[in-house]
């Protein structure tokens, strides 16, 4: 795959020439299409991304030459809007359909490229998101609203505000829209959104060490069940299994597929393996190493033995024709024994009590040189004599 390094990204790094560019490098879509010749003559629809997670598609009945990164302004009600190409071609028709936007009346058009007065205006507009969304918090408070406002968008123009707001139940607002109107003198709209949805506009880091999923790549969210944790094995620890939303984290979900399928190939948990040491009921299973642990006794673990799966089918085998191997640890091993840790094999001191120790050792080499080197002189002093 040809890749160039793109300078707006930022210091992210390497830049496919189908993905986005800059500070938009937030849920891209990769452009597949992007070689292909006569690519974005074949559609006159272009996707524009917003602030955060927000996008638009429209026409662009000018005829414009767009590509990715190039800042547009664009239709509004009222007025226009500012905001970056991510995609161009024939791949925007299929995001169109994945959108569900069934009306060409939906889909507005591009006036032009951004001008330098249009970029003056939305920097200007850009100021004020902070200050109006603490305000707009504590207007909501006054209020008695229950309610959290989490961002404030500004049109390009300037002309409207977009309040993004979290709430559990519904929340009649429309006293609250009259006095942001009257306070901020800019027309008003209120959006709800989810804890998801808030975390993906906020951003941040996940436990991993990288971005959240949310606020990169991710565009639809899908429900997350504690059942996909369990069958993955993981402690059902709410601080653990929760994302900075407060709910069950997104990548819960990437690998349990796997699991499931890896699953398919043990014995089930109430399979009872008999041999002529006794019978042996299902303790734990490592999924995708496919080793099964049994004990001894139903409740507690009793004289674990862990086996391979295969080895827990050739038993079970046995048992259906009324055989019992004399153990079932033939062709198996016992519990793996867990990883030495070093940390805890001496003391933390331990490295200054080797420096101790050298510099000791260091110390009496010295001695014993400065006493070599006295002795042939005292010898001398002995022939003088």
């Amino acid at each position: 795959m040809d890749l160039e390094y793109d300078s707006g990204c930022r210091g992210r790094g390497l830049c496919a020439r189908g993905a986005n560019s800059g500070h938009y490098c937030q849920l891209n879509t990769y452009d597949y299409l992007a070689d292909i010749p006569g690519n974005d003559q074949w559609t006159d629809l272009v996707e524009v991304q917003f602030k955060n997670t927000r996008k638009g598609y429209y026409h662009n009945i000018n005829g414009l030459p767009l590509v990715k990164g190039d800042i547009v302004a664009v239709e509004a009600s009222p007025g226009h809007d500012i905001g970056t190409v991510t995609l161009t071609g024939k791949l925007v028709e299929l995001q169109v359909k994945k959108a569900n936007l069934k009306s060409t009346d939906e889909i507005r058009r591009i006036y032009r490229k951004a001008r330098e007065t249009d970029m003056e205006k939305y920097a200007e507009a850009k100021t004020k998101e902070h200050d109006t969304m603490i305000r707009s918090r504590q207007i909501a408070k006054d209020l008695g609203l229950e309610m959290k406002i989490g961002d404030v968008e500004y049109q390009g123009d300037g002309n409207k505000a977009i309040f993004y707001y979290i709430a559990d139940g519904r929340v009649d607002f429309r006293q609250l829209i009259k006095v942001l109107a009257e306070a901020f003198h800019v027309r008003i709209e209120m959006k709800q959104i989810g804890a998801r949805q808030e975390a993906g506009r906020i951003g941040g880091f996940g436990p991993c060490g990288r971005e959240l999923c949310c606020a990169t790549w991710m565009k639809n969210f899908v429900s997350v069940g504690t059942g996909a944790a369990r069958f993955q094995g993981l402690s059902l620890n709410p601080q653990k299994l929760a994302g900075q939303c407060a709910k069950l984290k997104c990548c819960i979900n990437y690998e349990v597929d796997q699991y499931v399928e890896a699953s398919r190939q043990l014995p089930t948990k109430d399979v009872v393996l008999q041999s002529m040491e006794g019978d042996y009921y299902f303790f734990k299973a490592d999924i995708l190493s496919r080793m099964v642990t049994y004990s001894t006794d139903k409740r507690i673990a009793a004289n674990l033995v862990t086996i391979p799966a295969t080895r827990a089918f050739e038993i079970l085998e046995l048992n259906r024709k009324g055989e019992k191997p004399a153990t079932i640890e033939e062709g198996g091993h016992q519990e793996p024994e867990r990883p030495i840790d070093l940390a805890t094999q001496e003391d933390l001191n331990r490295f200054d009590k080797k420096k101790k120790k050298k510099k000791k050792k260091n110390n009496r080499q010295h001695d014993e040189q400065r006493k070599a080197n006295s002795q042939p002189a005292a010898e001398e002093g002995t022939q003088e004599n």
